[in-house]
């Protein structure tokens, strides 16, 4: 990521599981279906052109970072999502490089209802309002 961002200057790096050599391993088939799903909705509504907007491993600048950080209200998953959103809206460079997600160990998931309706709230409001 670091080589990635001083090759192109780029304010943010951000790792990808759907390009290039990137993927997951562990999940189960429900799981992959709702990233890619949540994924594709998104793509389909805001149009960031970045493949993989429900990740959270990213190198940010530090002025970057906290301007973006100033304008987020999300919270949960949709934050990496808002994120990336703002950052597009605002011009900002943007690289992706491939990463392979290995699932967690020990503890589980977050991933509920709670979360996918917050998912969809906060689609809903970013559609609305960037």
């Amino acid at each position: 990521m670091c080589r990635k961002q001083k090759e192109g200057d780029y304010d943010i790096v951000t790792g990808t599981r759907y390009a290039g050599e990137g993927g997951v391993y562990g999940w189960d088939l429900k799981r992959k279906f709702m990233s890619r799903t949540a994924n594709y909705i998104t793509q389909l509504l805001l149009r960031p052109g970045i493949t993989d907007l429900t990740g959270s491993f990213r190198l940010y600048r530090k002025r970057v970072f906290r301007q973006l950080i100033l304008s987020c209200v999300s919270k949960g998953y949709v934050f990496q999502m808002e994120m990336m959103v703002r950052a597009r809206k605002n011009n900002l460079t943007i690289a992706e490089v491939p990463i392979t997600f290995v699932d967690r160990f020990y503890g589980e998931s977050k991933l509920g209802g709670d979360e996918i309706l917050g998912f969809l709230k906060g689609l809903a409001y970013l559609f609305a309002t960037t």
